[in-house]
This record gives structure tokens, sequence and C-alpha cells, in this order.
């Protein structure tokens, strides 16, 4: 059975495909033959060494799969048997086989091939818990995406259109055709520093209803200032610590000194009539319940057409570097999967 391992901190080069015995289902749990594996930052972080959830090094990463559930253990229905499923997993997921708990294991509509299932769970949970849940917005009101040009962007631009909200946009220069081409008018550079003014005047002076950033460090300021009047801001990420090849300590360090710890305050709060709230789907491990509920509530969109993912690239589990370069180099646009390599040529 082929793992991906990450042997040390550093950049892609750590990551190795290894052979290994196939895992057998405990109780409670299912073992899926992994068609796909998405792609995370946290995933990033982990290699790096920033990921404070991550388990020691040498682990497996891997957030989320899809796949076929070819084992069951004690006390999990059998007719689970040879259903095509998505599932979330407490890291590990870049392996052949992988083993979950029944409860987080999701079965997939006929109208999904398995790959873009695969897209699904940690992006679409992420952006429905901030569009759904933490800040709704309403019907005409103005949300901005910063990064929306990656995995959970997407997904929030779809769940936001389904909302009738009016959608601004924030990404890299070379990105900002592709967001155009998805029907959104004012889309703006990421890394421009002004970019609350620009906000402001696309608005008429107003401010956006809720911005959606993850970029962490001074950005939360540059957001809180485009906000209007009962604003919500929700913080999903920390992206900055992650800069390509310089990615390290020191940069997660310098991205935390960056933060606005005394200039957004409960008082300032109060007298901007603005709310500021965070997203991490990673510490939400004990609500398995009302995550599965969202994961049937997006599976049954996903159904209807209503959403689909966008697919950046799928990468054979030997060229993983080149995945893992991909996200944290910012170069896609939508979701960068994983699939094991072919058995002849493991």
């Amino acid at each position: 059975m082929q793992s991906i391992w990450i042997q040390r901190r550093g950049g892609p080069e750590v990551l190795e495909v290894r052979t290994g015995p196939v895992p057998e289902p405990a109780a409670g749990q299912v073992r899926i033959k992994v068609a796909a594996a998405g792609v995370n930052f946290a995933d990033i972080m982990m290699r790096r060494g920033l990921y404070p959830d991550a388990p020691k090094l040498p682990a497996v990463p891997g957030y989320e799969v899809s796949g076929v559930v070819e084992a069951v253990g004690p006390h999990v229905d059998a007719s689970l048997l040879g259903r095509p499923v998505v599932a979330m997993c407490r890291f590990g997921g870049y392996s052949e086989r992988v083993c979950v708990p029944a409860g987080l294991v999701h079965e997939i509509p006929p109208q999904l091939d398995l790959v873009t299932g695969a897209a699904l769970p940690v992006n679409y949970l992420t952006a429905w818990q901030m569009v759904r849940v933490m800040a709704p917005p309403a019907e005409g009101e103005t949300v901005l995406i910063h990064s929306a040009a990656g995995g959970v962007g997407m997904a929030a631009i779809q769940l936001c259109r389904l909302s009738g909200a009016r959608i601004l946009a924030s990404a890299s220069a070379s990105k900002h055709e592709f967001l155009r081409g998805q029907g959104i008018d004012h889309v703006f550079d990421s890394r421009r520093e002004d970019f609350a003014a620009a906000v402001k005047a696309a608005t008429g002076g107003r401010g956006a209803d809720v911005i959606l950033e993850p970029r962490h460090g001074r950005w939360i300021a540059a957001s809180h200032d485009a906000l209007a009047r009962c604003g919500r801001l929700i913080l999903f990420g920390f992206s900055s610590a992650a800069r390509g090849r310089r990615s390290g300590v020191w940069s997660a360090l310098g991205t935390l000194a960056r933060v606005p710890w005394l200039r957004i305050n409960p008082v300032r709060l109060m007298n901007d009539n603005k709310m500021v709230g965070g997203v991490n789907l990673g510490r939400m491990w004990d609500q398995g319940p009302r995550i599965a509920g969202w994961m049937r509530a997006l599976l049954d969109l996903a159904a209807a057409g209503d959403i689909a993912p966008v697919i950046d690239s799928v990468h054979p589990f030997s060229r993983a570097a080149d995945a893992h370069d991909r996200l944290e180099l910012r170069q896609n646009i939508g979701k960068v999967l994983l699939t094991p390599d072919p058995e002849d040529t493991a």
C-alpha cells in the first residue's frame, strides 16, 4: 500500500512515497480504497512544522479523501461495502487505503465522480461554516472574498451566489481574468495594501457586509477597515505564514507580529459596530453530527448542480511535491488533488 510521508520539516522535497501494510478497520471504522485525496494548506503548514495540531513527524498528511468502502469494522453496517464515499480524516489521507470512523463517511451521489468528490469536504465545509452558519449574507448584501481563486474561495463564491449576495473578490493579478470570467465585476489585487479604499469606492463608500480573510497578520486590520457598519469579518486561515520557499518559523512569527492585537479590541468593535469571528475546521472534530448535516446539504447541492468544485490539477502520489509546490506558491485556481499511482507502476 502506498502512502506519502513527511519525514522532517522542510520543502516539498521531504515528501516520500513509502509502501506499508494495509490497515484493518477497528470497531466503528470503515476502510476506504482511496481514489483521490485533497491537498490543503493544513498539509503545507504541517510539512513546514507550523501546524500545532499535526502529529509528530514522520507522519502522513491528508485531511480528506474519496473512494470506495472495501471493509468495515465491528458494529458498522455492512451495507456500506462497495459504496462510493467522501470522508474527513484527521491526517493520514495521503494513502491508498485509510480507515476512518463511519460517522465521517458520506455516500457520493451518482451525479458526482470520485475525483470531484474529493474536492468537497474541507473547502466546502469551511465555506459553509462561514457563509451559512457564522456570517450568512442576506440577499443583496456585499461579500468580499480574499484568495477567491483558491479552493475555499471558489466554494464561497458559489454558496454566496445561491444566497443572492453581491460578490467582490481579491486574488493575485494573474487570476483576475479568470475571476472576471466567473461574473465578478470588482476584482482587487490581493497584494495591494490600500485595498480597503478600493472596496469602499466599489461600494459607494459603504464597505462590505461580510469579508472572508485567510491571510492573517496585517491584513486583518485592512479587512476590518473595509467593513460596512454591522459588517462581519471571518478569519479562516494563516496562509501568510506560508510564503513559498521562504516559509518557516520566522515567517510565522512575522505574521503573528503584524496581527493588530490591540487595535481591534472589544471596545473598538462595539464603537465601530463590527464583528470579527474565526473558523478552523480542524478544531471541529467533536461536532460530528453537526458537520455531517452540513456535508449532506452540500452533497445535495452538488447532486442538483447548484455547486461544482473547480479542479485545478490532479497529481499522482509520486508527484506529490509538485502538488504541494503548486498550492504553496499560489499557482492554483481551485482544488489541487492527489491520486494513487497505478498499481503496476507504484
